[in-house]
C-alpha cells in the first residue's frame, strides 16, 4: 500500500474526529499536477471500501485502504486528475454492503451572503438556511444540516441514519461564521436527528436543533427532518384581504384557546390539530369571534408551562400532530373567515440541557452573567438581545410563523420583563445600562426592529404587546419614539375592572373611578381589553366564581362585565370557557366543562349573551371603527356614584372603514351596576326621536329578569347631561343596555 499522504497532525485530527473542516481532508481531492486523485473516508465499522464513479463510467473504480488501526480509509488513483462524482461502496463487519454518495464530496449549502447577513443579524429568512432542509444536489436527494455553535471544537449530526454515532458525520465550520454545515445524501423526511457538540473543554453534549421544524413527542426531544413548505394553502382570498385592510379600524374580538384542554377525546388524549378544526370553527363561528388566539403553539417539553417555556421555536408542538396538521387548522380557520393569533415568547427560554441553554458550552443565546441572563421568577434564561445572531434568530422566528403558517398576529409575552434590567430584581441583582439606567436598551432596539420587519414583510399582521407597566408609546411607530407594536394589552383596565366587579355592589359607589380611570389614558396606546387565561388560574377562580352574590346576581354581574368589555373602546379578548360561565378554575390537564351548557338558563344565557354581543359588535361600526379616535367615545355621565350608574356614547370616528357593518350611527350605553332596578332614570341623549334598545343583558333569554324599555324609547328635546335631548329609562338590575338611533 502507498504511504499515507496525511501529516501526523492531520491524521490525528481526522481519526479522532477533531478537525474543524473535515471536508478539507475527507472526500476526493486532486494531488496536483499529473499525480491523480486521493479519496479519504471516515467510516467506523467498515472492513472494505471502494470508490465507484456515478456519471462517467470511464472514470476509475478503486479501493480505499484502512490507515493503521483507525476508521480512516484512503486510496489513490493516477487514472484521473479532475474530481468527479462517485459513490462509496462500503462493506461492514456484519457482512452488509451499502452504496451511496460520499457526504464529503459536496460543497457548502450556505453561501457567503447568507453567512454575512447572519453575522450582522439581518437575514430575514434564516430559517431557510440553518436547521435541517431537504435538498437535491447533483441529482442526489438528501438533507443539509447547519447549526450555529462558534465555540465548539466539533459538531456532528447524530441520527437514526448513523446509529447516533458522532464519529460518522462530523460537520465543517464555514470560515469564521460559527456555522457548522453538512449535506448527508439519502436522509429523508421523518429522520430523527440531533447535534453532538464537543465544547471548548472537551465536554460532549447532545443538543436538539434550534431551528428544528418538528420534534418527537415529549418527553422525547429529538428533532425530525420535515419539510413544512409542502402544504397546499387555499386561503389566498383571506391573505389578500389582510394585506389591504387597516385592522385597527376593523372589529377584533379574540377567543383565546389552550389547544390541549379545549376539548378532549378522552381524559388522557386531546384532539389533534386536524380533529379540533371542525368543532372549534363551528363554536367560534356560532359565537361570532373574529379571531382565535392560541397559547404558545411552539414546541415545549414541560406541558404545565402552557407553552411559555419554548424548547423548539420553529416547530408547532407535536402533541397534536405534524406541522402540516397545524397548517391545515390555520387554513381551515382562514377559509371560515377567522383570523389566527399566536402567543410568541422571545423573552426567555428554559434551562433544559438538551436545548438552547449553554448551547456550545458557552452562554451563546443567553447572557453569561446571571444578573442579566437568569430570570428569577420563572427559573428560565434571558436572551442576549445585544448579540446580532440572537436578534436574527428571534426576528427570523417571527417571520417564520407569518410565512410558513400564515399567522395573522403575534402576541408577545412578558414584554415588561424584556424592557427593564431590574425586572423582579432587588438592588445589586441587576446590571445598569451604559447610562446607569434600568432600561434594557438592547431589548428596546430588538423590539423596534422586530416590529418594523414584521410589518414590512407581512403587512396586515398584528403585533400585540403584553406589557404591564407605563412604558410610553408601546403601540406607536419607532420613528416617533415608540416600540412599534400594533396593539397593547390594557392590563390596567383588566385589573381595575375585575377589582370593581368582585366587590359587593353595596360598596361600588366608593370605587366608580376604577371603571372610569381607563379613559384618562386610553388614547396613549392602541389597546386590547383582555380577560385572559391569567385571570382564571393560580387560585383566582373562574370569572363566574369571582362575581359576588347568589347565582342570579353572579351571572348578572358576569353578563354586565362582558357587556362592559365589548362596549368600551378597544379590541376584545376572552379566554375559552368564559363564554358560557365556566364554574371551575381552568386547568391545562382537563377540558372545558361543556356539560354546563345543559344545566339551566344561566350558562346558556351567558353563551347567548356573548353571541349577541359579538353580533352587535360586528354590525355596529361605532363599536370598533373609532376605537382609537378621540371622537369615538364620550361620557354622558360618569359621576353618579351614589346609584353606580355609568353612561356613554360610542361613535365610528371621522374616517371609518364600514365594510361589514350594517349600521354606522352612534350608540348610547348605560350600565346599572347594582342589583337595584331603577325606573324613570333620566339620561341625556345626543339626538331626539326614536331609539331602539338593541341589547339588554337582563333579557330573559340571557337568564335575566326581563325588565327593560319594551325595545324602544323616544328621546325628547329636553337637554340633560350636556346633551340636546333626554329620556326617562328603566334600568334593569345589574345590567347593561344599548340604544341605537332608529332609521
Amino acid at each position: 500500500m502507498d504511504l499515507m499522504l496525511l501529516s501526523p497532525a492531520e491524521f490525528e485530527a481526522v481519526s479522532q474526529v477533531q478537525h474543524r473542516d473535515p471536508h478539507s481532508l475527507l472526500g476526493m481531492h486532486p494531488l496536483g499536477g499529473r499525480q491523480g486523485l486521493v479519496v479519504r473516508a471516515l467510516v467506523p465499522g467498515a472492513t472494505r471500501i471502494e470508490v465507484k464513479p456515478v456519471h462517467d463510467r470511464s472514470k476509475p473504480t478503486f479501493p480505499l485502504h484502512r490507515l493503521g488501526d483507525s476508521c480512516v480509509f484512503e486510496g489513490r488513483t493516477a487514472a484521473a486528475h479532475e474530481v468527479y462524482a462517485y459513490d462509496l461502496v462500503i462493506h461492514d463487519e456484519a457482512g452488509h454492503r451499502r452504496q451511496g454518495r460520499d457526504p464529503y464530496s459536496f460543497g457548502p449549502t450556505l453561501g457567503d451572503v447568507d453567512l454575512h447577513l447572519f453575522g450582522e443579524g439581518n437575514h430575514r429568512h434564516l430559517h431557510d438556511c440553518l436547521g435541517a432542509h431537504r435538498r437535491v444536489i447533483d441529482g442526489v436527494a438528501g438533507t443539509g444540516f447547519a447549526v450555529w455553535a462558534p465555540n465548539a471544537r466539533r459538531v456532528s449530526v447524530v441520527s437514526t441514519c448513523n446509529q447516533w454515532d458522532g464519529r460518522i458525520h462530523p460537520m465543517r465550520m464555514l470560515g469564521s461564521s460559527g456555522v457548522w454545515e453538512l449535506f448527508i445524501p439519502g436522509v429523508g423526511e421523518g429522520t430523527l436527528y440531533q447535534f453532538e457538540i464537543v465544547d471548548a473543554q472537551g465536554v460532549i453534549a447532545v443538543k436538539t436543533d434550534p431551528f428544528g421544524g418538528f420534534f418527537e413527542r415529549a418527553p422525547k426531544h429529538a428533532s425530525i427532518v420535515w419539510d413544512n413548505r409542502k402544504f397546499r394553502w387555499t386561503d389566498d382570498a383571506w391573505m389578500a384581504q389582510r394585506r389591504r385592510e387597516n385592522i385597527l379600524r376593523r372589529p377584533v374580538s379574540i377567543y383565546e384557546v389552550h389547544l390541549g384542554s379545549w376539548q378532549k377525546k378522552s381524559a388522557a388524549e386531546s384532539l389533534s390539530y386536524s380533529e379540533v378544526a371542525g368543532p372549534l370553527i363551528q363554536h367560534v363561528t356560532q359565537l361570532g369571534f373574529t379571531h382565535v388566539e392560541f397559547l404558545p403553539p411552539a414546541e415545549h417539553a414541560y406541558y404545565p408551562s402552557w407553552g411559555y417555556q419554548v424548547t423548539g421555536f420553529f416547530a408547532p408542538t407535536s402533541r397534536f400532530g405534524t406541522p402540516d396538521d397545524f397548517q391545515f387548522l390555520i387554513n381551515a380557520l382562514h377559509e371560515a373567515g377567522i383570523g389566527v393569533i399566536i402567543d410568541w415568547v422571545p423573552a426567555h427560554f428554559p434551562r433544559d440541557t438538551w436545548a438552547l441553554a449553554n448551547f456550545d458550552g458557552t452562554a451563546l443565546y443567553e447572557h453569561a452573567d446571571p444578573r442579566q441572563g437568569a430570570h428569577q421568577d420563572w427559573g428560565t434564561l434571558i436572551f442576549n438581545f445585544g448579540r446580532h445572531e440572537v436578534r436574527n434568530f428571534l426576528t427570523a422566528n417571527a417571520l417564520f410563523w407569518c410565512e410558513r403558517f400564515h399567522i395573522d398576529g403575534l402576541r408577545v409575552d412578558a414584554v415588561a420583563s424584556m424592557l427593564y434590567l431590574d425586572y423582579s430584581r432587588s438592588p445589586g441583582e441587576w446590571v445598569p445600562n451604559q447610562y446607569g439606567g434600568r432600561e434594557n436598551i438592547d431589548a428596546v432596539d430588538f423590539l423596534r426592529h422586530f416590529n418594523h420587519v414584521v410589518h414590512t414583510e407581512h403587512p396586515g399582521v398584528l403585533t400585540i404587546a403584553e406589557e404591564s407597566t407605563a412604558w410610553p408609546q408601546v403601540s406607536r411607530p419607532p420613528e416617533s419614539g415608540g416600540l412599534g407594536f400594533s396593539l397593547k394589552w390594557n392590563m390596567g383596565w383588566m385589573h381595575d375592572t375585575l377589582g370593581y366587579f368582585k366587590r359587593d355592589p353595596v360598596h361600588r359607589k366608593h370605587h366608580q373611578n376604577e371603571l372610569t380611570f381607563a379613559m384618562l389614558y386610553h388614547h396613549t396606546e392602541n389597546f386590547v381589553l383582555p380577560l385572559s387565561h391569567d385571570e382564571v388560574v393560580h387560585g383566582k377562580g373562574s370569572l363566574r366564581r369571582r362575581m359576588p352574590g347568589d347565582d342570579w346576581q353572579a351571572f348578572a354581574n358576569l353578563r354586565t362585565l362582558l357587556g362592559y368589555q365589548w362596549l368600551f373602546p378597544g379590541k376584545k379578548l376572552l379566554f375559552m370557557g368564559c363564554e358560557f360561565g365556566q364554574s371551575s378554575e381552568w386547568s391545562e390537564n382537563g377540558e372545558l366543562d361543556w356539560w354546563l351548557r345543559e344545566c339551566g338558563p344561566f350558562h346558556t344565557g351567558i353563551q347567548s349573551w356573548v353571541m349577541d354581543l359579538n353580533a352587535v359588535y360586528r354590525n355596529q361600526a361605532a363599536l370598533w371603527a373609532g376605537d382609537f379616535e378621540p371622537d369615538g367615545f364620550q361620557w354622558i355621565d360618569c359621576a353618579d356614584e351614589a346609584n353606580s350608574v355609568l353612561s356613554f356614547i360610542r361613535r365610528p370616528g371621522h374616517t371609518p372603514d364600514l365594510r361589514g357593518a350594517t349600521e354606522s350611527g352612534e350608540l348610547v350605553i348605560v350600565l346599572n351596576l347594582t342589583p337595584v332596578p331603577r325606573t324613570g332614570y333620566r339620561i341625556g341623549f345626543p339626538v331626539t326621536g326614536p331609539w331602539r334598545e338593541i341589547l339588554n343583558s337582563d333579557a330573559t333569554p340571557y337568564g335575566g329578569s326581563g325588565q327593560g324599555n319594551a325595545g324602544a324609547i323616544d328621546a325628547l328635546p329636553a337637554p340633560f347631561h350636556g346633551q340636546p335631548a333626554s329620556v326617562l329609562l328603566t334600568l334593569p338590575p345589574m345590567s347593561v343596555v344599548v340604544f341605537a338611533k332608529s332609521r
